[in-house]
């Protein structure tokens, strides 16, 4: 038998396995994402388009390093909630899309963002999301553009929503991981049948633990959602930069940036010579240091509720921007400062914080300068007449009574909480003397209307000898108050006058007297008045509120959401039954009895020529 040997076939160790085409694509789906962050990604995959960017090109955030700690964020597994206030133009809209990015790319899920408006929505998805994704390789392949509409983008693995705020039911359908909310304080409030925006788009994302938002905005007002959100954040952090000369840590702020007072100077010209000055060395920082220090900052933290954190917020202002000189900072704030609508864009869109300055601006110690020396209870000498105001509240009602001089000089002589209507009543029957032991009594209160309305019909029906129901106007009058009927056919009140108030012209003379001092004119407190009383009459400014349309307008608002404003609405209605009564012309009575006892005393004088008629005026006869 023949031998057979099995011939050795040799292996080339250094062979390839070859891998097909379709392989390749399978194996992709395995491949876990890179380990990056937000700003890495941005770095390595981000293109500025030409239709949306001042600089297309690949993204480089060392061109605004301020933004790295905000994008990084995002990465924080800890952190539900990130809050950035800032100014216009300074990259929160690029930092809120390559955030979006990220998301499409690394961890597809279910997004929203929204925006202020529907039309917004469509125009930004338009003109920038989808340019941002086209020009960007990694997205572009990962959009199904034929699928997709507008306010819908549909990607692998996901969807992105774009919703408006101004339309609830956008808001409340889907169930997202990741919610974007930009230009917040531009948001509608809460209706009579809705929740306001934001809840409404918070409640989407309660499935999901690991959910992410993002809130961003210019803000407006203290009261506005992105301030209340910095207000309610568990962390506050501020940019910090080196000082060039020292190499102290500082904070950026307007009240370093110095220029010369220069008389017979312009604005421009004086803005010129701006320069920023250390506030730890006193050196000078001029625009030529700003890159170098941005670069070298550090968000630091400055306000710290807890140590779990799960709600981070990040503020800056302008002078951070690498774009905006420190002259031309100073040049706006020049050319504002005179302009209170101009100041108020100033402090929101360059300054990023909330505007409360007014030429109205009232606080509780400018009421505590407004003591006399008369006591609780007490009326003044000069008093003419007493009026009330009563603001009804659920659980109580507020009471204040002042006292009336020529000029709408006033004091404040009693004010308090009241639990029953009953209570009102005896409180305005009472007797109140002066120092000579002259009683007066209330001549006129307005109670307000507003709330429990039947009761306040029936308790003005019963009192109608010094009691009239009042409701503050909810658009401006041409006159301070009009009476009109009360026309609940089964009320007892029904044909009684019904006082609608122009709330807004009141409180401009409250605040405008309060500022004068003591004396003829001013509007005054009784001697020791109550702190509480004082926050109260303050709580609200004026401040400039945009309609829808963008046209600004000068209006009362409360200083915080929550103030109590009780007493200043009683001192509004106080105010109108005292100009029901006439006393803004109250002082042109005293001119006619003047001109009254003139006459009198020049009928007692006879001279010669009359004296001789009067003796001979029957002398023809």
């Amino acid at each position: 038998m023949r031998n057979w040997k099995r011939k050795s076939v040799a292996r080339n160790p250094f062979r390839r396995f070859e891998v097909t085409d379709y392989q390749k694509e399978s194996l992709k789906f395995l491949k876990p994402p890179e380990d990056i962050t937000v700003s890495e990604w941005a770095d390595k995959y981000r293109v500025l388009d030409v239709k949306s960017s001042a600089m297309p090109g690949p993204w480089r955030t060392e061109h605004t390093p301020y933004l790295k700690g905000i994008m990084d964020e995002f990465n924080n597994y800890e952190t539900e909630e990130i809050i950035y206030v800032k100014p216009t133009q300074v990259g929160g809209t690029e930092c809120l899309q390559n955030m979006v990015g990220y998301i499409i790319q690394q961890d597809p899920a279910p997004t929203m963002i929204v925006y202020p408006t529907d039309k917004l929505a469509e125009s930004i998805s338009e003109n920038r999301l989808q340019p941002m994704i086209k020009a960007a390789p990694g997205l572009k392949k990962r959009y199904f553009e034929n699928d997709s509409t507008r306010l819908e983008l549909q990607f692998d693995g996901m969807y992105l929503t774009l919703a408006g705020s101004n339309s609830p039911s956008s808001l409340a359908s889907k169930a997202i991981k990741y919610l974007f909310l930009d230009e917040v304080d531009k948001y509608p409030g809460a209706s009579k049948k809705e929740a306001d925006p934001i809840s409404l788009a918070r409640e989407r994302t309660k499935t999901f633990h690991n959910k992410k938002i993002f809130i961003t905005s210019t803000p407006t007002l203290r009261e506005g959602h992105i301030w209340k959100a910095l207000e309610d954040a568990d962390i506050e952090k501020h940019y910090f930069v080196p000082c060039p000369h020292c190499g102290e840590y500082i904070e950026l702020k307007m009240k370093q940036i110095q220029f010369p007072k220069g008389e017979g100077m312009s604005y421009a010209d004086r803005a010129e010579f701006a320069t920023y000055v250390c506030q730890e060395c006193g050196c000078i920082i001029t625009d030529k240091d700003k890159s170098d220090v941005l670069r070298l900052g550090e968000w630091r933290v400055v306000k710290e509720n807890t140590k779990f954190a799960r709600k981070v917020a990040f503020w800056m202002n302008t002078l951070y921007s690498p774009f905006v000189r420190f002259s031309a900072i100073a040049k706006e704030f020049l050319e504002s400062h005179e302009d209170p609508e101009r100041l108020q864009n100033f402090a929101n869109s360059w300054l990023a914080e909330p505007w409360e300055d007014t030429k109205l601006k009232t606080n509780a110690e400018l009421v505590l300068e407004r003591q006399t020396e008369c006591e609780e209870f007490i009326v003044p000498e000069w008093t003419k007449v007493l009026t009330a105001g009563v603001d009804v509240q659920e659980n109580c009602l507020y009471w204040s009574i002042r006292a009336w001089g020529d000029y709408f000089t006033s004091q404040n002589i009693a004010h308090g909480q009241a639990y029953s209507f009953q209570e009102v009543e005896r409180i305005m029957n009472l007797s109140y003397q002066m120092a000579d032991s002259t009683s007066m009594v209330v001549a006129l209160a307005l109670i307000d209307s507003g709330n429990d309305t039947d009761r306040v019909y029936d308790f003005c029906a019963n009192n109608s000898e010094w009691a009239l129901p009042s409701k503050g106007s909810s658009n401006d009058m041409l006159t301070h108050y009009k009476l009109s009927k009360v026309n609940k056919a089964d009320s007892k009140a029904y044909g009684m006058n019904l006082v609608l108030v122009d709330t807004g012209k009141y409180k401009d003379m409250i605040a405008g007297r309060m500022h004068k001092d003591n004396g003829s004119g001013s509007w005054m407190v009784y001697k020791n008045c109550d702190m509480e009383y004082a926050e109260q009459v303050t709580a609200e400014h004026k401040v400039n509120v945009r309609n829808g349309k963008g046209v600004a307008k000068l209006v009362w608002k409360q200083k915080t959401a929550h103030a109590d404003n009780h007493y200043l609405d009683c001192e509004v209605y106080a105010f109108c039954a005292a100009d029901i009564l006439g006393v803004r012309t109250m002082h042109l009575n005293n001119i006619n009895d003047d001109v009254a006892n003139i006459v009198k005393s020049e009928d007692n004088q006879h001279f010669p020529e009359e004296q001789w008629i009067k003796n001979h005026e029957n002398w023809n006869i």
